[in-house]
């Protein structure tokens, strides 16, 4: 499902305009992407969460030359997928 796939799911069932769907999906990524940069932890109840993984830096190498460089440490978003979200998907494999 693609960005706008969402919006026009959201339009059909709540019933509301294409614009409107719009707002409100970029308003929910806009504010997810705010809080993750805070440093802040997004918890979405029956879904999962979302928070940010650090990783210290390190030496790597160029696969292309073979020469090591250095990466810098990074934060990078993680998502934990939730406990019902898991049972859903999985309902039925057994």
């Amino acid at each position: 499902m693609t960005k706008a796939d969402l919006i026009n799911q959201i339009s059909e069932k709540a019933g509301i305009t294409r614009v409107k769907a719009e707002t409100v999906v970029n308003t929910i990524f806009d504010t997810m992407v705010e809080a993750l940069m805070a440093g802040d932890r997004i918890e979405i109840r029956g879904f999962g969460s979302f928070v940010n993984r650090s990783y210290e830096a390190y030496k790597g190498r160029n696969p292309r030359t073979g020469e090591v460089i250095e990466v810098k440490e990074k934060k990078l978003p993680f998502f934990k997928v939730g406990k019902e979200l898991k049972e859903e998907i999985n309902k039925g494999n057994d």
